[in-house]
């Protein structure tokens, strides 16, 4: 049961990848020439948008390939392991960057959302809170991983 459901996961993280992959590839160009278009006169916008759109691809990859190490790690029983609680330490840092890079971003969908549909400044709050929520979630999973290495640890040396 344990290798299916992993497994799946394995497949979800990938096919998220992709995903993500694809709009990098295929969206924020044409989300740039965009914000080009509506603000000529800022001479930077298109590279502003790239670097916030590609700057926090980064970070959400190495996240996605922490998330496949500790897949790895319950596969092989090795989940109550310091490199699972460093893989989530990692997944809570690059959320928190991942979260960081929007809120400076902000100004730039504000000024985008002003001469279009608001939705699109209430997109980069949804991933602001997102990114947060992930965060907090592994930055608690880490603690508790933790603790239970610390009380497995005590219990062998007692033994």
């Amino acid at each position: 049961m344990r290798k299916v459901t992993t497994l799946f996961l394995k497949i979800a993280v990938f096919i998220i990848g992709l995903l993500v992959l694809a709009l990098c590839i295929f969206l924020v160009p044409h989300l740039a020439d965009f914000a080009a278009k509506l603000y000529p006169n800022i001479a930077p916008m298109k590279y502003l948008v790239f670097i916030l759109m590609y700057g926090a691809a980064l970070p959400f990859y190495f996240a996605l390939y922490q998330a496949f190490n500790l897949l790895r790690n319950i596969e092989r029983n090795t989940a109550f392991s310091e490199l699972s609680v460093k893989a989530l330490k990692n997944i809570k840092g690059c959320a928190f960057t991942i979260s960081g890079l929007y809120v400076v971003g902000l100004p730039l969908f504000r000024l985008i959302a002003r001469k279009v549909d608001p939705p699109i400044g209430f997109i980069a709050l949804i991933i602001i809170f997102a990114s947060l929520v992930i965060a907090v979630f592994a930055a608690i999973l880490q603690r508790l991983l933790q603790e239970a290495i610390n009380i497995k640890s005590e219990n062998d040396l007692t033994v």
